[in-house]
C-alpha cells in the first residue's frame, strides 16, 4: 500500500486538516521556502498534530547539530535532505542518531537513478527540484529496487497513474494540495482517498 506525506504544514489550519485526513507522514520545511518554519514554530505545531504521524524535517545542506536538536526534543522523527549532501555527510549524521534518513534526489538521468541505489540513506525522494510543481521523467525510474518516495508535480489529475505505473512506497504532496499557496483541506481528502484506493 502506498504511503502519503503532506509536506510543508506551517499553519496551525493546515496541522487540521493533516489531523482529518491522517497522512503517514507531515513535513515541517526548516530550509528557506515560503512554507519554512523555524525550530519553535515547528515545537509548536508537532504539539497540534495526532502524535501516530511521523513528522519528517526538511534540511538543505544543513549544520548536523542542528538537525540533531530538532530531533532530539521530540519535534521530529525522520530527517529529509533535500540540499547536497553527499555520502559522507549522510555517514557523519548516522553515527549520531538512529533517525530514519530520506535522501533527494533530483532524477536527471539513469545514472542519477543508479547512484541512489547505493545511498547510504533509508530511502530516497525522487523530486523534480526544490518546490517546482513539475513532474519529471518517470520511465527513468524503472528498474529501481529500492523503495522510495516519489514527489514533484503530484495532483488529482496524475496520481491515480503514478500508483498504478510506479507502484511507489510513499507519494509527496505540497503544491499538489494546496489552492493559492494554501493547504485545501478537500485536495487533501481527495489525493487521501485515491491513494487509498490505489
Amino acid at each position: 500500500m502506498t504511503r502519503l506525506k503532506i509536506c510543508g504544514l506551517f499553519r496551525e489550519e493546515d496541522i487540521g486538516y493533516a489531523n482529518e485526513v491522517h497522512p503517514e507522514y507531515a513535513g515541517f520545511v526548516f530550509a528557506k521556502s515560503r512554507r519554512q518554519v523555524t525550530r519553535d514554530k515547528a515545537t509548536e505545531l508537532r504539539k497540534l498534530l495526532d502524535p501516530s504521524i511521523l513528522t519528517v524535517g526538511v534540511f538543505v545542506d544543513e549544520q548536523i547539530e542542528r538537525i540533531l536538536e530538532i530531533l532530539d526534543d521530540g519535534t521530529i522523527s525522520i530527517v529529509q535532505l533535500h540540499g547536497n549532501e553527499d555520502e559522507e555527510y549522510i555517514a557523519r549524521l548516522r553515527e549520531r542518531t538512529s533517525a530514519q534518513i530520506i535522501k533527494a534526489v533530483r532524477p536527471d538521468s539513469r545514472e542519477d537513478v543508479k547512484r541512489a541505489e547505493s545511498s547510504m540513506a533509508d530511502y530516497i525522494l525522487f523530486d523534480s527540484g526544490a518546490g517546482t510543481g513539475k513532474t519529471f521523467d518517470w520511465s527513468l525510474l524503472e528498474g529501481f529496487s529500492r523503495e522510495y518516495f516519489l514527489a514533484g508535480g503530484l495532483n488529482q489529475g496524475n496520481m491515480a497513474d503514478a500508483i498504478e505505473l510506479l507502484d511507489p512506497f510513499a507519494v509527496d504532496l505540497s503544491s499538489g494540495v494546496e489552492t493559492e499557496g494554501f493547504k485545501d483541506l478537500e485536495k487533501m481528502k481527495e489525493i487521501r482517498r485515491m491513494v487509498r484506493n490505489g
